[in-house]
């Protein structure tokens, strides 16, 4: 790769800024062990061994922020640094794109709940960016969908055709997700991923191929799914 790229011009948000209640315990979600190592550090790993990220930019909670895990600096200290995570997701990827350096042109962003993303999948997402698309990595949805009422009773089957299920990372030319980022701070809107800051805007998003391991740990049974999954292949 060093032979194609003659500057680091990737930059990296890793999300880790939510509190991860759901899976229960005391201890934050990405920084509980799953597949050999703590969560959070499978993601920051492996976008690291890319030649061309430049930096690594991980987004922590404010009360681990300024005292961060001291296996997080296992990784390679002069392409990581840690930001404070906002009050929400926006926020939070917010703060990220704000440290990244000038030279980060194209800007992925990843949720520390997605241990297991695939370098098949970076690759995928980060050559689409660099042909100028703003992307997500996603997969079709292959089950059949129900829309139902308050009452739990079926209303009609939706169409699954053109569905995805959208995961991350996103990647983005920088300029259009610090674009989209501002406006919607402006107006002040918030939303669960990048990519819907710039559909609101109009800006074409579109979809590359994501992975069956890029499962995203929500539920304290994906922790022993993330086990099961760490050995298959991409």
């Amino acid at each position: 790769m060093s032979d194609v790229f003659s500057t680091r011009d990737v930059g990296v948000v890793i999300v880790a800024g939510g509190s991860g209640s759901r899976v229960g315990g005391e201890e934050l979600k990405q920084f509980r062990w799953v597949a050999g190592k703590p969560m959070l550090l499978h993601s920051v790993q492996t976008f690291m061994a890319r030649e061309d990220v430049g930096m690594v930019v991980v987004v922590l909670p404010q009360r681990y922020a300024g005292d961060p895990p001291p296996w997080l600096f296992q990784c390679d200290v002069d392409r990581l640094l840690v930001s404070v995570g906002g009050r929400t997701r926006s926020e939070s990827v917010a703060n990220g794109l704000d440290d990244l350096p000038d030279e980060s042109q194209i800007v992925l962003v990843h949720d520390a709940a997605r241990p297991l993303v695939g370098a098949a999948t970076i690759e995928r997402v980060v050559s689409a960016v660099r042909a100028g698309r703003s992307v997500v990595a996603a997969l079709p949805v292959v089950d059949t969908l129900k829309h139902g009422d308050d009452d739990g009773r079926i209303e009609h089957t939706v169409s699954r055709e053109s569905l995805w299920r959208a995961q991350t990372p996103q990647g983005f030319p920088r300029q259009v997700i610090v674009d989209a980022h501002r406006r919607a701070m402006a107006d002040r809107v918030s939303a669960t991923d990048d990519a819907a800051l710039l559909e609101r805007l109009g800006i074409p998003v579109h979809v590359v191929r994501g992975s069956e391991r890029a499962l995203k740990v929500t539920e304290p049974d994906d922790f022993a799914r993330v086990d099961a999954l760490y050995a298959s292949d991409e």
